[in-house]
């Protein structure tokens, strides 16, 4: 019979469907049955539909099996034969799940990788598009005689040069537990063999968490956030670290508003030194000074 039936055909009483049957609510007569059972594939003791409890983790990218594993658990209350037995199986799991060097070392850096991203305070997005990435670099031959740690590290910080996201090399070095020539050796194979598509990074990415460090208010971080534009739109910065442009965008800015704020403590900061700072520093108000004169002639014309 059909299941779209709304009264029974015996007695004319309402249906009722319950599980995959539609059943009659007067006689009991079974309208109709459906084999396929199109409610939720979880079950739920709290009385509670919509708790997918029982549905398991979701696929990601940033492990080497997707996250479609299993694991033995660990239950206290084994004893003797049966505990030992238990501890067997779990170790032939492992191997079993881990099978060949490949897996190994991706488990590995796919685990530093996991680490790194979270210290640095990055996004699931990275973290996954890390992953991917190192994958690439190992099915490409490119970890022959490098270090996963290394490759690991340039994996999250190729990743944030290619989404714009502000993280300089010395704080992804100083998370790692590569060191800055195993990263950039690293980092160079990346961009050279795979043709990453990372172009400069625009300083005002980085002035949100350099003004937080800093403890500058909001008119400073805006007042920077202009400066900082207008210097890379000109071209007057290209070829200077970024983050030190924008370090002298947000002392310039503390300059004119008067907040403390010292040449030493922005560099730090940084990650630069006071050097580079002052050499960004002089560029910026040159460039913003510029500015100014050119709009103050258009007005006078």
């Amino acid at each position: 019979m059909s299941g779209d039936a709304t009264c029974c055909p015996e007695c004319g009483g309402d249906v009722a469907s319950e599980g995959t049957e539609t059943v009659c609510t007067e006689c009991g007569l079974v309208v109709a049955e459906d084999e396929i059972d199109r409610g939720p594939e979880w079950r739920s003791f709290a009385d509670d539909e919509t708790n997918p409890e029982r549905t398991g983790a979701p696929l990601t990218r940033s492990r080497h099996d997707r996250g479609l594993s299993t694991e033995i658990g660990r239950k206290t209350r084994l004893k003797g034969r049966k505990r030992r037995r238990f501890a067997r199986m779990r170790r032939q799991h492992t191997r079993a799940r881990i099978s060949s060097k490949t897996d190994r070392n991706r488990v590995y850096s796919f685990t530093e990788i996991r680490r790194l991203t979270g210290q640095l305070e990055l996004p699931e997005h990275v973290r996954d598009r890390a992953c991917v990435l190192f994958e690439s670099a190992q099915e490409a031959d490119l970890l022959r005689g490098r270090s996963l740690e290394g490759f690991a590290a340039a994996a999250v910080y190729a990743t944030c040069r290619t989404a714009s996201v502000s993280r300089t090399l010395g704080e992804v070095v100083e998370c790692a537990k590569a060191t800055e020539d195993e990263l950039r050796a690293a980092y160079d194979a990346l961009n050279r063999e795979l043709g990453l598509p990372t172009g400069p990074i625009d300083p005002t990415e980085y002035l949100p968490r350099f003004a937080t460090r800093l403890d500058l208010s909001r008119g400073v971080e805006r007042r920077a956030r202009e400066l900082a534009t207008r210097a890379h739109e000109s071209g007057a910065v290209a070829g200077r670290n970024p983050g030190g442009v924008a370090a002298a965008c947000l002392y310039a800015a503390a300059q004119e508003a008067d907040e403390d704020c010292t040449q030493a403590e922005t560099a730090e900061v940084a990650d630069v030194t006071p050097v580079t700072l002052r050499k960004a520093y002089y560029t910026v108000r040159e460039e913003d000074e510029g500015d100014s004169e050119g709009r103050g002639e258009t007005t006078a014309a």
